[in-house]
């Protein structure tokens, strides 16, 4: 199945590059770009996109409000953030809006590629440097919540958190791939969250995973 891919970043050059990564590969097909996040939430929109690689810091409207956007207007649609920024200020808002992963603009082609994959599939991807942000804002008091997780609510996120699919969650823990769903969608309310990624930066900051 032909990934197709919308590139969102205001430098040309680097739109040119990116393009360039994916072109010669038949699992991709990049069906547009975007200089801003305006066109990004047009483009996505309009045209048949699985994945928006997404640049955080543009004009008119920058990454996190695009995300947010998508997130409503196009929820089957994934955002795989690919920045230059790493602070806490980039990484945690951008999660928090609804992206799937989280990647630098230097990472290597070969990982880039891996996490499109991923994030096609509705895994977190996260750079190290990032998924250290985000350890990092667990090490605070965790927040009261309305509803514990259980534990088999908790396994399944630590399984997921891994990098797990919902099939291999299931696999390893001996139940339905319906149930991991089930669990999850739990999880997404409990934590006040309404994706993947969310979800494992949400039970991090909280002390949930460690």
């Amino acid at each position: 199945m032909t990934i197709r891919l919308l590139i969102v970043d205001d430098h040309p050059v680097v739109r040119d590059g990116l393009r360039g990564v994916f072109d010669g590969d038949p699992d991709f097909e990049v069906v547009g770009e975007a200089a801003d996040g305006v066109e990004a939430v047009e483009r996505a929109v309009a045209l048949p996109v699985d994945v928006v690689l997404m640049d955080l810091r543009m004009p008119r409207m920058g990454g996190v409000e695009a995300i947010r956007a998508l997130r409503d207007r196009a929820p089957d649609v994934r955002v795989l953030v690919l920045t230059t920024y790493d602070s806490d200020a980039d990484v945690l808002p951008a999660v928090e809006a609804g992206a799937t992963g989280y990647l630098l603009k230097d990472a290597p082609r070969d990982e880039l590629v891996r996490g499109v994959r991923a994030a096609h599939r509705g895994q977190a991807v996260l750079a190290p440097t990032v998924a250290q942000k985000l350890l990092g804002h667990v090490r605070g008091p965790a927040a009261p919540a309305a509803e514990a997780p259980t534990e088999r609510e908790l396994e399944v996120l630590r399984l997921v958190a891994a990098g797990s699919t919902n099939k291999e969650a299931a696999k390893q823990l001996f139940i339905s791939e319906a149930t991991v769903k089930t669990h999850l969608l739990h999880l997404y309310a409990k934590l006040g969250v309404r994706d993947r990624a969310s979800a494992v930066a949400a039970a991090y900051k909280s002390g949930l995973l460690n």
